[in-house]
């Protein structure tokens, strides 16, 4: 194989060119003054230094995950003292989350009696997790994870300790409510990405799968213990002892967690600005196949699965002596469902893979929808949303464990984010469409139609968006060296070159590996990627690349994995000839 080029070298130091390697250096730095060889050399000490106190903490890590006993019980997640702290955390604030939906739908009766109002209290607690999504997962990518934890619960109690204010004065209206419902709901959308991003560094790689049924069961336990207790406290209290009690909980939580001791490094880079973190995560995303194919099954899955919740009021109130109790008890049959399926989910993942899983968790969704668009009375419902929580936490966990292992660690709250607000825009899409269908027909055909076309549409998705490409090795490396500029460029557009000379036979395969090159640079934030062909020597190939800055072409540096090292060893496998791709860096003038 040809030597390596000077950009992505695998040698620790940077060696002094050896004369028969005719180095060509960079134009973005020549003609530019010197700083200092001590300065320099410091400079360069405390990054390198950083970057192996990066990879130590990574490897120590790395190293107590090999010696923890890998058990593939749905319980070991919990022999994790953090984890288990944490899990716990997360169960108090999802009870928070429903009491809060439920305590604030009942106070909106009593404020007001328009259906509209009632409506918008839902969507003014779930609106801010579909917009505020990705602006909440670069924030967790960016600041420190678990500070920016603790600041989700304490803002989660400052809003529940204003509606306790504003109810005992008695000068609580209804759009105040509103806005209050949303301002709550800012703190999930704030809450959610930052705890998904936590969960892959408290635990090892094989509990992974069973760390996420974990918060599976933790989502419907609270889907359960929630309203129940809401509505109990509303029965003997009233509704503002029910947003005291979220308060006392969410500090609580706020203080359990910062007994967490989570190391933050910073990057020696400094911080990255939002807009660009936020441009780097959907272009991941974009970039990504295994990630655009969850993003497919997981949209479908919940477009056509949302219907049996979003029409479980009325079927609750059609069915057999139907009426408040039946819609609750049908709640927590689904998710009495979903926590005994949790439990089998290890056993489920080694009989089957994650696709197979998928759809036949959505058939076993679709069969149940079906039986209740029939069911007469709770005898039947009750077993059919049992199966309903079984299915659904199989294929919602199959498509998150999928969409964590597509995702490196720099990037994990970003990418999860997104993966949340394609939930949340399909779940409300929806119930749209599936309430528009109810409305012309009726809701027994609605949900008939959602339980045929959600199997077609699944079996259609993934003949079409099909993943098959081999799992990425995601983990972070230090392959390739950072360049050293002895004058940095400053504001403005950042070009890398690097010229490849290709056997004109092997053109075709070479121009198929440098559109996988394409993805790799794009997914670690470049802003342009380009493959020229040099008309006059067919042999001469240049790749091109385009950053938006000076330090966001060092940020890729830190970005680079396995996998892309792999990628670049397959590259310069096409290469020919003794010197290695020569590489240039050129500054965009203004």
């Amino acid at each position: 194989m040809p030597p390596l080029p000077p950009h992505e070298s695998t040698r620790s130091t940077a060696p002094p060119p050896s004369p028969d390697e005719n180095p060509v250096p960079d134009a973005a730095m020549q003609h530019q003054p010197a700083e200092s060889a001590d300065a320099a050399a410091d400079r360069a000490a405390r990054a390198q230094g950083t970057e192996e106190s990066v990879a130590a903490q990574l490897e120590q890590g790395a190293a107590a995950q090999l010696n923890q006993a890998a058990s593939l019980s749905p319980l070991a997640p919990l022999s994790v003292p953090v984890f288990r702290m944490l899990w716990l955390t997360w169960v108090a604030a999802n009870t928070c989350m429903w009491m809060n939906d439920v305590a604030a739908a009942w106070l909106m009766t009593t404020l007001t009696t328009s259906p509209i109002l009632v409506a918008l209290v839902q969507s003014a607690s779930t609106l801010p997790v579909f917009l505020l999504g990705l602006p909440s997962g670069a924030l967790a990518d960016i600041l420190d994870r678990r500070r920016y934890f603790i600041a989700t619960q304490f803002w989660v109690a400052a809003v529940a300790l204003v509606l306790c204010v504003f109810i005992m004065a008695g000068g609580m209206t209804a759009p105040l409510l509103l806005v209050l419902t949303f301002a709550n709901g800012i703190g999930l959308a704030m809450r959610w990405p930052v705890f998904a991003a936590i969960v892959p560094e408290l635990v090892s790689r094989p509990q992974l799968p069973a760390a996420l049924a974990l918060n599976g069961v933790a989502m419907n336990a609270s889907r359960i213990i929630g309203p129940l207790l809401a509505g109990a406290i509303i029965a003997s209290a009233g509704s503002a002892w029910v947003f005291v009690l979220n308060a006392v909980l969410s500090v609580i939580s706020g203080l359990v967690i910062m007994r967490w001791k989570r190391t933050h490094v910073p990057s020696p880079l400094g911080r990255e600005k939002l807009p660009s973190a936020m441009r780097v995560g959907l272009q991941f995303v974009r970039q990504s196949p295994r990630m655009r194919a969850v993003l497919w099954r997981i949209s479908i899955f919940f477009l056509h699965a949302t219907a049996l919740l979003a029409l479980l009021p009325l079927l609750a109130r059609g069915l057999e002596g139907g009426g408040a109790g039946t819609f609750t008890l049908l709640l927590a049959s689904m998710g009495a469902g979903a926590i005994v399926a949790a439990m089998f989910l290890p056993r489920l993942r080694q009989a089957m893979a994650r696709d197979v899983l998928v759809i036949r968790g959505t058939a076993l969704q679709a069969a149940a929808t079906g039986v209740m668009a029939v069911a007469p009375n709770v005898y039947v419902a009750v077993p059919a949303m049992v199966v309903a929580g079984m299915a659904w936490i199989t294929t919602a966990n199959s498509l998150s464990v999928s969409a964590q292992l597509a995702l490196p660690n720099w990037v994990r709250a970003r990418g999860m984010s997104i993966y949340q607000m394609a939930i949340m825009g399909s779940t409300a899409l929806g119930a749209a469409v599936w309430g528009q269908v109810a409305t012309v027909s009726d809701v027994h055909v609605s949900l008939g139609i959602a339980a045929g076309t959600g199997v077609v549409a699944m079996l259609l998705v993934q003949r079409l968006v099909a993943d098959r490409s081999m799992e990425e090795d995601l983990s972070p490396s230090r392959a390739f060296k950072a360049p050293v500029a002895d004058a940095p460029p400053g504001a403005g557009h950042v070009v890398v070159t690097i010229e490849y000379f290709i056997d004109p036979a092997r053109a075709a395969e070479f121009r198929a590996v440098m559109q996988e090159s394409r993805r790799s640079r794009l997914r670690q934030g470049a802003l342009a990627w380009q493959l020229l062909h040099d008309i006059g020597q067919p042999a001469r190939y240049v790749e091109r690349i385009e950053d938006e800055s000076w330090t966001e072409h060092l940020r890729r540096f830190d970005r680079v994995t396995a996998s892309d090292v792999a990628l670049r060893d397959r590259k310069l496998a096409f290469h020919v000839g003794d010197a290695p791709p020569r590489v240039t860096r050129w500054a965009v003038e203004p």
